[in-house]
């Protein structure tokens, strides 16, 4: 039980903010709730937004009787860039980059994600090589970021060298990811109609090297924080989030997984040509922290699995065709462009207006490390949308936050929101 507030001072300060009527129009009805009962007994306290172990600039608003969270109030918003707002005066193809900064720890599936819901609107084929380069690259970026996620939960919990460790195997693949397209974090590597550039020789040969070696990296992984009766203890009973209430919320990736649903737009919604590989959707059944870790533990295995198929498919594909031949939608490469004037006056068409969707709307949804990542485009015939609206994982991810906090102590806040996995680039959006 929290100490009782002695200082009169406070307690009259603090009752005449409950009376203001500005306080109460700025304050929504959670955030007022807090201050309904008498500071005596509880405690409120805030939790960030600049509190290391909340992901990012998210705000936790508790309030606790002793250490016991009785209420929790989440607060997005800190990080507001206006990306969705941004789109609306940019072309389709400007907007690429600015999806490096949703999801930060998986920029390369992001990119993918915008460049299929934009050829979706405008009827653009992507040829096959491009269409397997972009699972291989889709399918890293989750190994990446769920290693990412391994580490920083455990981390949360006070397991500092799990993090260490997968931060090593990270860098592995930024040296990849920038032997590949030239940038090691803003990527921006799908393109309308394709990616960027064929993928060199070198960089399958050590894409499959790491793959061969990583396996005993996971063992050390396991072994040092699994069964580990501290971390175990931390995790497993923590954040409760039964199956029902998981669907309610529209929980997607891990989060939902972990409660027992098994869905996965890769299985259920084949995009890509992900229909044509081997592999398992994760569940688990328990719907408490150290499952959903457990299942992002598994899912790298599965993404390992299904790269191995990916490089052999590579494989046996020609090279050259990464990109599509249309030149009213498609970039083309420089050197047809200072070659070529009908090139060259589809290249100025396409930067200074950009491809031209017809009007419709259309939603494109893929399955990124995090859960569905959806794209609606609104189009209204011009070369940048009427309308772009985010579908991210994070921000619906955190609604679950308030649900398996209340209840809880306030040192398993941490292990919740390190379970959840938020990246607050993409939930704040």
């Amino acid at each position: 039980m929290s100490l009782p507030v002695t200082n009169t001072a406070t307690i009259e300060r603090v009752q005449k903010l409950r009376q203001s009527k500005i306080i109460r129009e700025v304050m929504d009805k959670d955030t007022l709730a807090m201050f309904e009962d008498p500071l005596e007994n509880d405690m409120i306290l805030n939790m960030g937004p600049q509190h290391p172990a909340t992901h990012g600039v998210l705000r936790v608003l508790l309030r606790l009787d002793g250490e016991t969270v009785v209420k929790c109030v989440p607060e997005l918003g800190y990080l507001h860039r206006g990306f969705e707002k941004i789109a609306e005066s940019s072309t389709y193809h400007e907007f690429i980059p600015h999806t490096d900064r949703l999801d930060y720890l998986s920029p390369l599936s992001n990119n993918v994600g915008i460049a299929m819901a934009i050829e979706k609107a405008a009827g653009v084929e992507v040829p096959e090589r491009g269409v397997w380069l972009r699972m291989l690259v889709c399918e890293l970026a989750r190994v990446s970021s769920h290693l990412i996620a391994m580490g920083a939960t455990a981390m949360d919990v006070g397991a500092l060298t799990l993090f260490l460790w997968t931060f090593t195997e990270r860098e592995k693949l930024y040296d990849l990811f920038e032997r590949l397209c030239g940038a090691r974090f803003t990527t921006s590597y799908a393109r309308i109609g394709g990616v960027a550039n064929d993928i060199p020789e070198d960089v399958l040969r050590d894409i499959r090297a790491w793959l061969n070696a990583f396996p005993d990296e996971m063992v050390s992984f396991e072994k040092l924080v699994n069964r580990n009766r501290i971390f175990v203890e931390r995790m497993a009973g923590i954040g409760y989030m039964p199956p029902e209430k998981a669907v309610q919320l529209g929980l997607t990736g891990p989060m939902l997984r972990g409660s027992g649903i098994a869905r996965d737009l890769r299985r259920d919604e084949p995009y890509l040509a992900y229909n044509e590989l081997d592999f398992n959707v994760i569940t688990g059944n328990d719907g408490d922290c150290y499952t959903r870790y457990m299942c992002r533990v598994a899912e790298v295995k599965e993404s390992v699995k299904m790269i191995h198929q990916i490089l052999d498919r590579l494989q046996v594909i020609p090279r050259g065709g990464h990109k599509a031949d249309d030149p009213r939608n498609v970039m083309q490469s420089k050197a047809s462009i200072y070659t070529s004037m009908e090139e060259l006056i589809n290249d100025f068409m396409l930067i200074n207006f950009g491809c031209m969707p017809p009007k419709g709307e259309t939603y494109t949804a893929i399955e990124a490390p995090k859960g569905e990542l959806g794209f609606f485009i609104s189009s209204d015939g011009t070369g940048h949308p009427w309308k772009l609206k985010l579908r991210s994982p994070s921000s619906s991810n955190l609604q679950a936050l308030k649900y398996m906090a209340e209840g809880s102590m306030v040192s398993d806040v941490v292990a919740i929101i390190g379970s959840i996995d938020p990246v607050m680039g993409e939930a704040d959006k």
